[in-house]
């Protein structure tokens, strides 16, 4: 394929546009690689996104399939050609990267690549991520093909542009974590204010009734029954602090998205994979969502907290009118029933209670060695 001026900037255009349309990081991460295979016709595209500790945070490749993806294994560290790239934000365009006295290898599963164009993405002097492309699709005889001046030209304003829809993305990203963090600090207030106004008259009633319970059992009746009519009043003070404490991305967003961007957070945050599929998941009602939504924390805290788990699959599935959530992981397990007997629950009885209170169903399936299931159904609505 052969790219002229005109049409290199015409694709570039539709690159640009289809970057334009996300505002979550991971969203337009995977636009970035898409559209620079699409714009290069490569056979292969990935960007990886640095971490502190020379490994990556982020790893998004486009041409590999999710069965060869999980077959090659943990993210790549940072050596090598991806080390080079990062460290001198220079341009690597190689007739074969193999031959390449930098190149390290790679594993078994790996793809074969061969010739290799890679750039940084950056900010300023603030280095985002590598971007790179491998095996460009034309005939090859006699090495007489690969990736041209042109390509690295026209690569290199993809780059440009794709640094400042991760920037916006990233600010996008943390004006909204600014934004839940301030409601839920403005309703933590609200809450400790109400509830501890009537806490303290619960006190103060409780008191006076068990002081009159011997000479004025009569009053002391009436001082219990105002008890009562407060304890009433705190629970639907808490009910309601409940119903507002509920995720606002769930309401803007739904169930799914709301899902799939927290899990690829933490799969940014921690060492372990962590993969979400909700393809055919339908919209539920409001309370089976949250519970959904909170079991699905609840399970990943345990994966990623106490089971030493390499992979964390979630998967949210239809059934019937309804849904089905399963979080597994590949952790070192444990017997359910050691657990209930040393009156440890990792929050167990809370998952089983939500999945109950909205005519649903929750299961554990686990054995010390072995990993852990964990599967909640809702009837939907």
């Amino acid at each position: 394929m052969s790219h002229r001026p005109s049409s290199g900037l015409a694709a570039v255009s539709t690159a640009l546009l289809a970057m334009s349309r996300h505002l979550e990081v991971r969203d337009v991460l995977k636009t970035i690689v898409a559209s620079a295979r699409e714009l290069l016709d490569a056979e292969y595209a990935a960007l990886g996104v640095p971490d502190d500790h020379g490994g990556f945070a982020q790893f998004v490749v486009d041409g590999v399939s999710e069965e060869q993806w999980k077959a090659i294994g943990p993210l790549p560290r940072q050596h090598g050609i991806l080390a080079a790239m990062l460290q001198k934000a220079e341009t690597e365009r190689l007739a074969d990267v193999r031959l390449d006295p930098r190149f390290e290898g790679w594993p078994a599963a790996h793809p074969e690549m061969s010739d290799f164009l890679g750039l940084p993405v950056r900010d300023g002097d603030e280095i985002l991520g590598a971007l790179f492309l491998a095996n460009k699709r034309c005939p090859k005889e006699d090495g007489g093909c690969g990736f041209t001046a042109e390509d690295e030209e026209l690569l290199s304003i993809l780059a440009q542009h794709a640094a400042i829809a991760l920037t916006n993305a990233r600010l996008y990203e943390r004006s909204r974590e600014l934004t839940i963090a301030e409601e839920r600090s403005r309703l933590a207030h609200e809450l400790h204010d109400a509830v501890s106004q009537k806490l303290f008259s619960l006190r103060l009633t409780a008191q006076a009734a068990a002081a009159l319970v011997d000479r004025d059992p009569a009053r002391a009746k009436g001082e219990l029954q105002q008890v009562a009519a407060l304890a009433a009043e705190a629970a639907d003070e808490l009910r309601a602090a409940v119903v507002e404490l509920r995720p606002a991305a769930l309401d803007e967003d739904g169930l799914v998205h709301t899902l799939r961007t927290q899990i690829q957070v933490l799969d940014r945050a921690h060492t372990a994979r962590v993969t979400f599929d909700g393809q055919g998941a339908r919209a539920l009602p409001a309370a089976q969502e949250e519970a959904v939504l909170r079991v699905a924390q609840e399970a990943l805290h345990n994966a990623l907290r106490h089971a030493d788990a390499e992979l964390v699959t979630v998967t949210l599935a239809r059934s019937g009118q309804g849904a089905r959530l399963t979080v597994t992981d590949d952790g070192k397990g444990f017997d359910p029933r050691t657990v209930r007997s040393a009156g440890r629950h990792l929050g167990l009885v809370s998952m089983r209670d939500r999945a109950s209170g909205v005519g649903g169903a929750l299961t554990v399936t686990s054995a010390a060695g072995e990993g852990t299931t964990i599967e909640m159904e809702v009837p939907g609505g």
